[in-house]
C-alpha cells in the first residue's frame, strides 16, 4: 500500500497474533514540521478466514461505539479467531480528542469526504487510507455512531439496500444478528450520499452495518453494551469467532426512512421545547413541539407538527435552535418485500 496513501503504520496486517499500535497521520504545524498524529489500531489475526473492520469515532462526540470497541479490544485474543479483526475505536482521532463532530484541524466531517484524497486535508487522508488500505481487506464493516452533541437516537442500525434479492437477504440476516431494536434499509441518497463510508464500501461489494446507539455527547451503558454484544454476534455469524459464547439478539423491527417528510426541521430560531421523546409512536398532524422566539418572547411559540406517522428515531438534544436544524427523524414500518434493492 506504500505510495497510495500518506498514512503509515508498523502494523503488519498479514501477521498472526495481536498487535496494538497506531496509524501515523502526517501533520505539519508551526511547532512540528514533520510530525504525525496517532490513530490507535488493534489487529488480531489467526490463520485464514474472513476479515472484519470495526470502526468507531468517525465523529468525535459519539461515545457508545468507542467504548464498546475498547472493551472488545481488551477482551479478544488471537486464539479466539479464525481470520482477522481490525479495530479502530477512534478513527477520526483529532475529533475524538477534541470531543467534536468534526476535526479541529480542518473542520472536516469524516463521513462526508469519502473516498478521500492521499494528499488532501487530514480528514481526507484518513478517508483515503480506509478506502485504499482497509476496505479491500474487509469482508464486513461495522461502523458505530450515535447522535453526538446535537441529537439523541434510539438504538438502531442502517444498511444500504443490495442490487439483488440475495444481497438484501444477506443484509437482513446481518441486521437480525446484530440485534438492535430498530433497523432500516437505505438507498444511500440521504445524509452524505456518495461521500460516506458505506458508499465507498459499496463500490467494493463490502457489506457495512452502521449503528446509532445513543447521543447527547454522553455515554449510555445500554448503547456501549449493544455495540460490544452486537459486534460479537456478527463476528461469530461470519465465522471469525466460531466457538465464542455470545448473548442471543433481541427482536429487530425492520423499518424505513425514505422520505424527507419523516424529518422535521426548524423554520426559525428559538428555544426548542419537544412534545415527544425518542422511541414514541406519533401520528400525522400530531404536535411535535414548540419553538420559543428569544427575540419576540411576547409572541406565541411556533407549533411544530409531524407530517407523517412513525416512530421517533432521533430528537434534537440541544434546546437553542437555529433555522434549518433537525428536530426529529422518524422511521416507518414497511413490508420486507418493499425494502430498497438498489
Amino acid at each position: 500500500m506504500s505510495g497510495t496513501t500518506r498514512i503509515w503504520s508498523p502494523v503488519d496486517y498479514a501477521r498472526d497474533g495481536k498487535q496494538v499500535d497506531c496509524l501515523r497521520l502526517p501533520i505539519s504545524t508551526d511547532t512540528s514540521a514533520y510530525g504525525w498524529i496517532p490513530i490507535p489500531v488493534i489487529v488480531l489475526k489467526n490463520g485464514d478466514g474472513p476479515t472484519a473492520l470495526l470502526i468507531a469515532g468517525t465523529h468525535g462526540d459519539e461515545y457508545e461505539g468507542q467504548v464498546g470497541l475498547m472493551r472488545l479490544s481488551r477482551r479478544l485474543k488471537s486464539d479466539d479467531l479464525r481470520g482477522r479483526v481490525i479495530i479502530l475505536p477512534s478513527l477520526n482521532f483529532p475529533a475524538v480528542r477534541a470531543g467534536r463532530r468534526v476535526s479541529p484541524i480542518d473542520e472536516g466531517n469524516l463521513n462526508r469526504v469519502y473516498p478521500g484524497r492521499a494528499h488532501g486535508t487530514a480528514t481526507e487522508m484518513i478517508a483515503h487510507y480506509v478506502t485504499e488500505a482497509l476496505l479491500p481487506m474487509a469482508d464486513l464493516v461495522v461502523d458505530l455512531h450515535s447522535g453526538g452533541r446535537s441529537l439523541d437516537y434510539v438504538p438502531c442500525a442502517l444498511v444500504r439496500g443490495g442490487k439483488t434479492l440475495a444481497e438484501n437477504d444477506k443484509m437482513r440476516d446481518l441486521l437480525n444478528v446484530f440485534g438492535v431494536p430498530f433497523a432500516e434499509f437505505s438507498d444511500g441518497t440521504g445524509g452524505g450520499g456518495n461521500t460516506t463510508l458505506p458508499a465507498a464500501a459499496a463500490h467494493l461489494g463490502v457489506p457495512v452495518i452502521t449503528a446509532e446507539l445513543g447521543g447527547g455527547a454522553t455515554l449510555r451503558r445500554a448503547g456501549s453494551d449493544l455495540a460490544e454484544q452486537g459486534v460479537l454476534r456478527l463476528l461469530k455469524h461470519v465465522g471469525i469467532l466460531p466457538s465464542f459464547e455470545v448473548p442471543p439478539p433481541g427482536p429487530v423491527r425492520l423499518m424505513n426512512c425514505d422520505s424527507t417528510d419523516l424529518f422535521i426541521y426548524a423554520d426559525s430560531e428559538g428555544i426548542f421545547e419537544p412534545a415527544v421523546e425518542i422511541g414514541e409512536e406519533v401520528d400525522e398532524g400530531q404536535l411535535a413541539g414548540l419553538l420559543h422566539s428569544i427575540e419576540t418572547p411576547h409572541n406565541r411559540p411556533a407549533e411544530i407538527i409531524f407530517r407523517r406517522r412513525g416512530l421517533v428515531a432521533c430528537k434534537r438534544h440541544l434546546a437553542l435552535t437555529a433555522r434549518g436544524d433537525c428536530l426529529y427523524g422518524l422511521l416507518e414500518d414497511v413490508e420486507p418485500s418493499l425494502h430498497l434493492r438498489g
